[in-house]
């Protein structure tokens, strides 16, 4: 039976909390037979009859006693280093060692001659400490195609090098981080565009020459790359071959030849004590680490004062449409009326950044995706259900030209929802006009346009004492809409206490009009506790009733006996 050859020459990614240094690969390499003596072999066997299959194992067997190193088998470590035949006599010239990495080689080789010489023939590596680079990696091509031409994003990408931390020293603290970069250089972009952990990698080569002209770089050949980065990735390239069949290497030579090896992972096991003492190290590793975790939290969970409701809202200006100008940006600020208050380091207002428009579904948007965050206190002294208010988020449209002038391009507000959870909100807006076409010129041409000095003024100002508002003689003109995200979040201490919820039904959270699930929920017992209470009323209110009813049975029955005694 013929043995079946590897295909699978991917990738294979493994993570280990073992240290790399216990990492060992067996490495066995072999000769299988020229091809052309195998064709010469077929052909022998088609002329006999037979079908033209043969056997891996017979040309093994027929190729096996070759001299020269066409068997060979080497276990190799982590960053070991296995000299191949052209470093051997390189480094054995001490004349040619230069850098302190070659000096060290030349002591190591020295060391190899005292004990025999090397013990590997064909089999070598490159550590991560060795000036090589494999072409193959840095390949563009997608397929085996020999028309393919690479494309635009895989030329530039090819050209980008992987990001290093820049650190300096800042005033003789210590090193440090540079979070910004104001005026980066293309050299710079092109150093720090893709993020990568640190990487270190280890090659195991083969030297394929024919035997007796060992050491040119040309017959040099990747058996397996191996990468290790920092958070115990291991990356194998190929994977072991473990029960698969082993991997196949053709070599275009004076002669093509046909080479096989195989890849096993020889590490040794842990021991039992070893490894009971490994777990018992990490359970009190992430012992400690969730200890320095909850200190970070705390234990007592964060409440809202006694007799408040704490409201969250998580905003978001999502896109403003159909404006006339283009560059928006909008301003906004919130006004929180009576008996609401925010923590002093809370900010009210914002302005978002400037954002083109673009077409989409025959009209213009811009798209702001502007975040933003507000959080306020209701206190429960609230008279009555007419006397709350919710807090306004007010805002304005502003759009620059080339000049950077500003328009407005039209105010509106927002109440924030009186509810729990996401709600979108779109808010019309609109903008002040005068009469004649001398403001519109000045518009456009030198900006500027009649502005409101309150925003506020956009509903009921919150300076306004009077009985009715009047606006008669305000011109006004319609514009665009803005779209609104609300996320909200209602958190107060009688949500956990039902009892005092059901004692206490006259207050805030009950006047709020259905204003959360929590008061909707108890308006439903309220209900049912009504009508529990006027089912005991008829149950009590039941025998007085039949009472009178009987007194006024007997007074009539004594009546009708009265009148048949007098007509005797």
């Amino acid at each position: 039976m013929a043995e079946e050859w590897n295909q699978d020459c991917g990738e294979a990614v493994y993570r280990s909390r073992d240290p790399i240094k216990n990492l060992k690969i067996r490495v066995k390499l072999q000769r299988v037979s020229p091809v052309s003596a195998l064709v010469q072999r077929v052909q022998e066997q088609q002329e006999e009859g037979g079908r033209g299959h043969i056997a891996l194992r017979t040309l093994k067997d027929t190729s096996g006693s070759r001299p020269g190193g066409d068997e060979e088998e080497v276990v190799i470590s982590w960053q070991e280093k296995l000299f191949s035949e052209f470093e051997y006599e390189l480094y054995r010239n001490e004349a040619a060692c230069c850098t302190p990495l070659d000096r060290q080689y030349h002591q190591d080789i020295v060391s190899l001659e005292r004990r025999g010489g090397r013990k590997n023939i064909r089999v070598f590596t490159y550590t991560d400490y060795d000036r090589y680079t494999n072409l193959e990696e840095h390949c563009q091509s997608v397929t085996n195609s020999e028309r393919e031409t690479s494309t635009f994003l895989a030329e530039r990408m090819a050209n980008v090098r992987r990001r290093r931390q820049d650190k300096r020293l800042l005033d003789g603290i210590g090193i440090r981080n540079r979070l910004i970069t104001w005026k980066p250089s293309e050299e710079f972009i092109k150093n720090n565009h893709i993020i990568n952990t640190p990487v270190q990698t280890m090659y195991i080569m083969a030297d394929l020459g024919p035997s007796g002209k060992l050491g040119l770089k040309e017959n040099e050949h990747v058996l397996c790359t191996i990468r290790v980065d920092t958070n115990g990735v291991i990356t194998l390239k190929p994977d072991v071959t473990g029960t698969k069949g082993p991997y196949r290497l053709e070599v275009e030579s004076h002669k093509r030849e046909l080479w096989s090896y195989t890849l096993q992972h020889v590490s040794e096991s842990v021991q039992q004590e070893e490894q009971e003492r490994e777990e018992i190290l990490y359970k009190d590793l992430y012992s400690r680490h969730k200890e320095y975790l909850s200190n970070l939290v705390g234990s007592d969970f964060e409440m809202p004062p006694n007799g408040a409701l704490r409201v969250f809202i998580n905003g978001e200006i999502v896109s403003a449409h159909e404006y006339e100008y283009d560059n928006l940006y909008v301003h906004f600020f919130m006004e929180l009326p009576k008996h609401w208050s925010s923590p002093a380091f809370q900010e009210l207002s914002g302005v978002t950044q400037s954002c083109r428009s673009k077409t989409h579904e025959r009209e213009t948007v811009a798209y702001f995706c502007y975040p933003f965050s507000f959080e306020m206190f209701l206190s429960e002294d609230v008279e009555s259900e007419d006397a709350l208010q919710w807090p306004v988020l007010y805002f304005e449209v502003l759009s620059l030209d080339f000049w950077q002038r500003y328009r407005v391009e039209g105010y509106g507000s927002v109440v924030l929802p009186q509810t729990p959870g996401m709600h979108n909100i779109t808010a019309q807006t609109w903008r002040p006009v005068e009469q004649g076409t001398v403001s519109e010129l000045r518009r456009f041409f030198i900006g500027g346009s009649p502005e409101l000095e309150d925003l506020t003024y956009v509903r009921i100002p919150g300076t306004f004492q009077g009985e009715r508002l009047s606006r008669f003689g305000f011109r006004t003109e319609t514009t665009g809409r803005v779209s609104f995200r609300f996320h909200s979040i209602h958190q107060s201490r009688s949500f956990l206490d039902r009892s005092s919820l059901r004692r206490r039904m006259q207050s805030v959270l009950d006047r709020l009009g259905g204003s959360s699930q929590q008061s909707s929920i108890l308006n439903v017992l309220d209900a049912f506790q009504r009508a529990r209470r006027r089912m005991q009323q008829a149950r009590e209110s039941l025998p007085k009733d039949l009472l009178s009813a009987t007194k006024a049975l007997q007074l009539e029955q004594s009546t009708v006996a009265h009148q048949s005694t007098s007509n005797a």
